[in-house]
């Protein structure tokens, strides 16, 4: 252990522990502004300085480690003027315009000039040129980068993407895309994982807000609005509301209070996918000698992009069925007009997404299976969604729980826990051994290996005439490492999960934003709670979607379903791809 006195307490830590850290563990705060543990630790903020007794100059507290015998103090005549002056350096080169930002009242650089009574800016204002595309799903301000590099670290050590760098030098250097490419022409998955890393608004996702509103306005227009899976795990944190109160009964009753003319839910959809691709995947084991495995599930349009910029030799492996969202904009503007008995183009549909991909993934040009027009004409983040809950003045907390519409309203435990990594593999796996044996196995312990946190979990199941080996990963990088060890021979699976995001759907890029707080872990119970509480735990029981083939599909693979359900990867391309 080494012993130092922080402020004068006596402090005991390990060795190679922060001056942060061990500060920390005294009950003694120091303020912080790049810094997030263990992933962006490098002090380029200067806000945490600290001064050492017979040191000169002052110390970033987060990547220096303690020494026997320290004295330090954090909170000097000294160490406050250092830190109130880097802050108003780090504004002056900020807009600084918090009324009309997104992130006004969840901003780490707002919080910390208020904490140090910065009042007013004794430097001039120099804002750097704005050159975001404001068309695409993901907008850099750079009038609003603080240089922190937390994007940079986390595209780079979590998702192994690499899009941000440092980019020129000395008093022009700034963090920008690499090698100088627009945003829109890079290789970017849209994880969205450097925007919930960001401490202040410098990333944000495209508001689509407004375009929904003026479909809600529009007397002509149909809309319909589905609820993903893990948005139920965090919606109602903007408003201070527990999950077991901010159910998606209630967000049902807040849309239509918004003014959706039907609410319905991704858990449908979730079931249907799931019949599309265990029946895809158990025609490929028949078919075994003449196929290549694994198959990769393709919920998840970041990982799809991922694959296509950076690993294309799988692409074929990956399955064909569609996401939950766009089977969802399909049934809605084919079976779902039926029954309304209205013009799909009158239909306007709207996806609630933890996730930015899903609003790329809704405009490729090959998802217009139903009428020509997109299946999904927008999706938006669970934090659009929140503005939206405010600027019509909803009360989430006044509003009584409302059940969804029927018949696409429906959902089963298996569709629940989609947005968890590991979630739709369980899923599969409960129809799949159905499907088999035609016996239904214990949802609560047969196949749960796939669980937990884990980055790379591997999992081998008994089923007649075949040993299933399954794998599932969570985060780019982790997916990543399995895909070169597939390609090295290392490994081998007949079934692998892919979630671009930490944690799954519930860690995705388009969640309320919690400064230095990975969330998913929290958000996963909230899932696996609901499955468990379900009446029916299998996708194959939703009644809803047997009716769906039975009236109108077929039966999975069908000729219809093959149309409406399935798609080619390769009919939409990422820059850069041949």
């Amino acid at each position: 252990m080494v012993n130092l006195t922080i402020d004068g307490k006596q402090v005991s830590v390990p060795e190679n522990t922060t001056i942060l850290n061990a500060a920390a563990s005294a009950g003694i705060k120091i303020p912080t502004l790049c810094y997030w543990k263990d992933l962006n630790e490098v002090g380029a903020c200067r806000v945490c300085v600290v001064e050492v007794e017979g040191r000169d100059k002052l110390f970033a507290s987060c990547n220096n480690v303690v020494e026997e015998g320290m004295v330090i103090r954090t909170n000097t005549k000294k160490v406050r003027d250092t830190r109130k002056s880097n802050v108003e350096l780090i504004l002056s080169e900020h807009n600084s315009n918090c009324a009309t930002c997104t992130r006004s009242g969840n901003c780490a650089l707002q919080e910390l000039a208020t904490d140090l009574n910065i009042q007013d800016l004794p430097y001039e204002k120099h804002l750097p040129k704005n050159n975001g595309n404001p068309d695409f799903p993901l907008i850099r301000d750079n009038q609003k980068c603080i240089k922190c590099m937390r994007c940079i670290q986390v595209c780079e050590k979590i998702q192994h993407s690499n899009i941000w760098d440092v980019v020129n030098s000395g008093a022009r250097v700034t963090v920008d895309v690499r090698d100088f490419y627009r945003l829109e022409d890079s290789q970017c998955a849209l994880c969205g994982q450097c925007i919930t890393h960001c401490p202040v608004n410098a990333l944000k996702e495209r508001d689509d807000t407004q375009k929904i509103l003026d479909a809600i306005d529009d007397p002509e227009i149909i809309t319909l609005v589905q609820i993903a899976p893990a948005v139920r795990s965090s919606w109602g944190e903007a408003f201070g509301l527990a999950p077991e109160f901010a159910t998606v009964e209630r967000l049902a009753a807040c849309m239509r209070r918004v003014g959706f003319d039907y609410v319905f839910d991704t858990n449908f959809s979730a079931d249907l996918t799931i019949l599309e691709e265990a029946n895809e995947f158990l025609e490929k084991v028949k078919n075994a000698e003449n196929e290549k495995f694994p198959m990769f599930t393709s919920c998840c349009p970041g990982w799809v992009r991922f694959a296509k910029a950076h690993h294309p030799d799988f692409v074929d492996q990956i399955s064909t069925s569609k996401s939950p969202q766009q089977m969802f904009g399909a049934i809605a503007k084919t079976y779902y007009a039926k029954i309304l008995d209205v013009d799909p183009k009158k239909i306007f549909c709207v996806s609630i997404m933890p996730c930015l991909a899903k609003k790329a993934e809704c405009a490729y040009p090959i998802m217009n299976d139903a009428c020509g027009d997109p299946d999904v004409d927008a999706s938006l983040t669970i934090r659009e969604v929140d503005r939206l809950i405010k600027m019509m003045q909803v009360m989430p907390a006044a509003v009584p729980e409302e059940e969804m519409d029927v018949p696409l309203g429906t959902g089963t435990g298996a569709a629940v826990i989609f947005g968890a990594t590991g979630g739709v593999m369980e899923a599969a796996l409960r129809s799949a051994y159905f499907f088999v044996t035609g016996e239904e196995p214990d949802p609560d312990a047969t196949f749960v290996d796939v669980r937990g946190m884990d980055g790379w979990k591997e999992a081998t199941y008994k089923l007649p005439g075949i040993d299933l080996k399954v794998a599932v990963v969570h985060g780019l990088g982790n997916a990543d490492k399995l895909l070169n060890a597939l390609r090295n021979g290392e490994v081998s699976y007949h079934f692998v999960e892919v979630m671009a995001c930490p944690g799954g759907c519930v860690g995705g890029g388009g969640h309320p934003i919690h400064n230095q707080y990975d969330m998913y872990v929290d958000r996963a119970p909230v899932l696996y709670t609901l499955d468990k509480n379900l009446p029916l735990r299998f996708s194959h029981e939703n009644p809803s979607v047997v009716a769906c083939y039975q009236n109108f599909l077929g039966e999975p693979l069908s000729e219809l379903a093959e149309h409406l359900l399935h798609t080619d990867l390769h009919g939409w391309k990422m820059p850069g791809e041949e």
